[in-house]
């Protein structure tokens, strides 16, 4: 089962996936494979027709069972200094080199290797593949497929997640809100500045004000937080703005983030901002050039992965694999996203969060055994331990 394992990762290594790019042919590499193992397949294209979602059933059609799911993109490898072919696996040292071979192709593979082995497995609820687009840039694949499997009423109990944790099971995590603000004033000779509105200037009080709420946040920790930090974060990830040293700057751009613990600190901090830019910025602006604005972007909002007593998802893969716990981890995943629809969800796949995103991304051999033992163990499960 391993080799066959490798034999997949490393085709689906070969796919270029930059989340800039199509995602089409991976997609239909994986439908040919699930296809040939009997699933029922669904894909369904995003907006554009250039990238999808791919959505596989095994067994019967009916409520509860258990999704695997993963994202098919990967992060760009440019001015990065890989000592192979990014896009080449190579196996060397008892690891698998290649983007995204932690994040999180290896664990795709591992669930299509065995995708042969639930097909034969007689079965009274159904086994789910869940594989998205975009992730690496707002998890806006999985809300399409969420909405999608919303409105035609397909509500699976559980689902994992398969995100690099070291096959550690995890519970929670915070959301990722991503904006852009961009701010537009009036340009102007710098010898002038009164007539003018600069917008590096004010983009600047707006930063400053994102590290007054930054404080502010450290404040509203819920007193059983188990993250760490236990309070909402907040980042500022870029500023552009401006040419030349003489002239007053028409336009600037801020890029920020941040990560809540709670879904009312965003809610506060995005008050706090709106009040802020509408009874402190704009009426500033706005005396000396009438059309200043300040608009925010919302690059993506995706939903925190709340920890639950009762989590079916967490007491079957415990059961699995012997942990007596469960963890939280501060990175974003599409967990939240599937919670929201009403399962029980964990997040658990092989490879460390450590790897992804860099030069030489790798995935160990010992990690993906382990993630093809956890399905194995899964198969012979299903009798018995997937609630409807």
């Amino acid at each position: 089962m391993l080799d066959q394992t490798k034999q997949i990762l490393q085709k689906l290594i070969a796919f270029p996936t930059v989340s800039s790019d199509s995602n089409l042919a991976i997609i239909n590499f994986i439908a040919e494979h699930l296809d040939a193992c009997g699933a029922r397949i669904e894909i369904v294209p995003d907006p554009s027709g250039q990238k999808a979602n791919l959505f596989a059933t095994l067994g019967p059609e009916r409520d509860g069972g258990l999704v695997l799911s993963g994202h098919t993109d990967v992060v760009p490898v440019t001015d990065q200094a890989w000592s192979s072919d990014p896009f080449e696996m190579v196996e060397q040292g008892g690891r698998l080199y290649g983007r995204g071979t932690c994040d999180m192709k290896g664990f795709v593979a591992a669930t299509l290797a065995m995708a042969p082995v639930f097909a034969k497995t007689p079965r009274t609820r159904p086994i789910h593949f869940a594989f998205t687009y975009d992730e690496e840039t707002g998890c806006i694949g999985a809300g399409h497929l969420a909405q999608s499997l919303s409105e035609r009423g397909i509500r699976p109990s559980m689902a994992i997640i398969g995100e690099p944790t070291m096959m550690r099971i995890i519970e929670g995590h915070k959301g990722c809100y991503e904006y852009t603000t961009r701010v537009q004033g009036l340009e102007g000779h710098g010898s002038a500045p009164d007539q003018g509105v600069n917008a590096v200037e004010y983009a600047t009080r707006f930063v400053a004000r994102l590290l007054e709420l930054r404080e502010e946040l450290k404040t509203r920790a819920p007193k059983d937080s188990r993250f760490d930090p236990p309070w909402t974060t907040l980042n500022i990830g870029a500023l552009h703005g401006g040419s030349v040293h003489n002239v007053i700057a028409p336009k600037a751009q801020v890029d920020w983030e941040m990560r809540p613990v709670q879904p009312s600190d965003a809610q506060f901090v995005k008050a706090a901002l709106s009040d802020y830019c509408g009874d402190v910025l704009l009426p500033a602006m706005r005396t000396v050039h009438p059309d200043a604005a300040i608009e925010t972007e919302v690059i993506g909002e995706v939903v925190g992965l709340i920890p639950t007593e009762d989590n079916s998802a967490k007491r079957f893969l415990s059961a699995l694999t012997g942990a007596n716990s469960a963890d939280l981890v501060p990175f974003g995943t599409e967990a939240g996203i599937f919670q929201q629809l009403g399962m029980d969800v964990v997040v658990c796949g092989p490879g460390s969060i450590d790897q992804a995103h860099k030069a030489d991304e790798f995935l160990s051999i010992e990690q993906l055994s382990r993630c093809l033992d956890v399905l194995q163990n899964m198969n012979s499960a299903f009798y018995t331990d997937i609630p409807d």
